[in-house]
Formats: C-alpha cells, sequence, structure tokens
C-alpha cells in the first residue's frame, strides 16, 4: 500500500512542480535568475519533471522514470546548496523521501 501511495503522491508532486516551473511564476522566474540559469530553464525543468511523472505512472517505465526524477531533483539539491538558498530544501527533501521509497518498494 506504502508503494502505490508513494508513487501516486510522488507523480502528483512532480506534475505540479513541472507546472509551476514551466508556466514560469514570477517567483520562479526570480529564483531561477538569481541562480544563473537562462530564462528558458524553467520550461525545461518543468517539461523534465512532467515527464518524469508521465514514465512513473506507468509500470513498464517506471524505473527510468524514477530515475529521470532522482537526476531532477539531485540537480535541484545542488543549485539550493551551491547557492546557499535553504529555504528549498524541505520541499526537496519530501522529493528525495518519495523517490527512495518509490525505488526501495519497486
Amino acid at each position: 500500500m506504502a508503494h502505490i501511495l508513494s508513487l501516486w503522491f510522488l507523480g502528483v508532486a512532480l506534475s505540479c512542480a513541472g507546472i509551476v516551473n514551466a508556466i514560469g511564476t514570477s517567483g520562479t522566474r526570480s529564483d531561477f535568475a538569481r541562480w544563473g540559469y537562462p530564462r528558458w530553464w524553467g520550461i525545461l525543468t518543468g517539461g523534465l519533471e512532467i515527464s518524469s511523472a508521465a514514465l512513473i505512472a506507468f509500470p513498464v517505465s517506471r524505473i527510468p522514470g524514477l530515475a529521470l526524477g532522482a537526476v531532477v531533483i539531485a540537480a535541484a539539491i545542488f543549485t539550493v546548496l551551491r547557492h546557499r538558498d535553504y529555504q528549498h530544501l524541505p520541499p526537496l527533501s519530501v522529493f528525495v523521501s518519495l523517490i527512495a521509497l518509490a525505488t526501495i518498494s519497486s
């Protein structure tokens, strides 16, 4: 049961984060600019997050989806640590926990 819930929560969380990043709210755009990324970086990040969620939704592509999600979240963690922007770590830790739980259960 925990396995299925972690997959659903992870899929929804990645989808929501992907939509926010792809749409580019003013806060998201200013974060990416402050971190030195180009304007289109949020669209790329959002697309990768949504792609990861879509891959996780299907059993045949779940492992590549989890791997893609892990890479995207690892890059985000690296970015916020490098820029000492620690306020973004709590939500990222939720993603790490969900990815770990889904991977262990797979």
